[in-house]
């Protein structure tokens, strides 16, 4: 009796959309063809897509979850559970959980969770408890005087394989508006007179001048001889993206200006950008355009960043409104993050891979996830 088998789809391949089956065994897909089956139990997708499951770098999501209200803290692993169940909803069957490692702001939640959202998931995983494929991305604060101390720890695990390379420090990349700075960090109720923004401003780039470069060699060291991929982030131009290549970045996270995209293409960087900025036409703080990249061949992968549902949207919308083929379009959610973290056994619907599979409908020009297999298994 196989496993999974679904028929009557229009399975998305790497270089093309075939009308046929797709049956899985084991974990496994065994065989994938054009045309139809009788296999007992085969599922009709009634014409539905068939894509690989897809796979999420870098995502914010869980940390709505762990406050779910300004001042409240819940229990990370309910927290956990629940963005799980949300991330496999929106047809993610592998996820990078990206988890702050410092910020530069005092009292600050992702400081104050790092530890037990961290033990939570692998809670999760031990016990079976997850839907989707967990991995931790762990964002380094290289400004943060405490990096080093709490980064460490957290190295040896397996499921550590992306580290980001971060500066929040106003003035520069994301912040290189200092007005951009105030107006973030004024959603996270915090207001300044002008001698006290001045101080902060001062304050954060004394820091940095103390902090960053040597946490950066520290944790380019620590990194040596682990299975770990490394990622810039808000490179600005393109002297941060050369620098970025010299220490053995491999992926450009959410580039600022199509200067610093252009340089990470030059470069042979893969560069990633926010699928929220393709599906609201336009980045929320006033960088580059995603989808003008993705026009001027400047665009690799995507990620969700802070809306899971957004992944599968703004894939799809490279196909409508970029002019992507279906097969380029979903290897932005798929074959190129699988590429990018090395991993060849999943990302792509092919005999041997895993069988991590997602059917969907478009429906008034929106994509609608309706089931999603982790693994061969039914998650959603």
């Amino acid at each position: 009796m196989n496993d999974l088998a679904l028929t009557n789809a229009r399975i998305v391949l790497d270089d093309s959309v075939i009308h046929g089956t797709l049956i899985a065994r084991n974990g496994l897909i065994r065989l994938v063809e054009e045309g139809s089956t009788q296999a007992p139990g085969a599922i009709d997708c009634e014409g539905d897509y068939v894509i690989p499951g897809l796979i999420e770098l870098h995502t914010d999501n869980l940390e709505k979850h762990l406050m779910p209200r300004a001042g409240v803290l819940w229990p990370s692993l309910p927290a956990v559970l629940t963005h799980d169940a949300q991330v496999v909803a929106a047809g993610i069957t592998t996820v990078f959980d990206a988890l702050s490692v410092g910020d530069l702001e005092e009292e600050s939640v992702r400081i104050e969770t790092l530890r037990s959202t961290y033990d939570a998931i692998l809670a999760g995983q031990s016990s079976g408890a997850l839907r989707a494929d967990h991995w931790f991305h762990l964002r380094c604060e290289l400004a943060y005087p405490r990096l080093l101390e709490i980064l460490e720890p957290l190295l040896d695990h397996t499921s550590v394989r992306l580290i980001s390379l971060m500066d929040h420090t106003p003035g520069q990349r994301q912040f290189r508006d200092l007005q951009q700075y105030r107006k973030y960090y004024s959603k996270h109720h915090m207001s300044w007179t002008e001698d006290e923004f001045a101080d902060v401003v001062k304050r954060r780039t004394e820091q940095q001048a103390f902090y960053s470069a040597r946490h950066e060699s520290a944790v380019l060291a620590l990194s040596q001889g682990r299975d770990i991929v490394l990622a810039s982030h808000d490179d600005t131009d393109a002297q941060q993206v050369e620098h970025a290549k010299r220490i053995g970045v491999t992926i450009s996270e959410f580039p600022t200006t199509q200067e610093a995209a252009d340089a990470a293409h030059a470069r042979g960087l893969t560069t990633v950008m926010g699928a929220p900025n393709v599906v609201r036409g336009g980045s929320h703080s006033g960088n580059v355009s995603a989808l003008e990249l993705a026009r001027s061949d400047r665009l690799d992968m995507l990620s969700s960043d802070y809306v899971p549902a957004s992944l599968l949207h703004g894939a799809f919308l490279l196909h409508t409104q970029a002019g992507w083929s279906m097969p380029r379009a979903m290897a932005t959610v798929s074959s190129s993050p699988a590429r990018a973290l090395g991993f060849e056994d999943r990302g792509e619907l092919k005999t041997g891979k895993r069988a991590d599979v997602v059917r969907m409908r478009v429906a008034d020009g929106l994509p609608i996830v309706r089931n999603v297999w982790v693994n061969g298994q039914r998650s959603f």
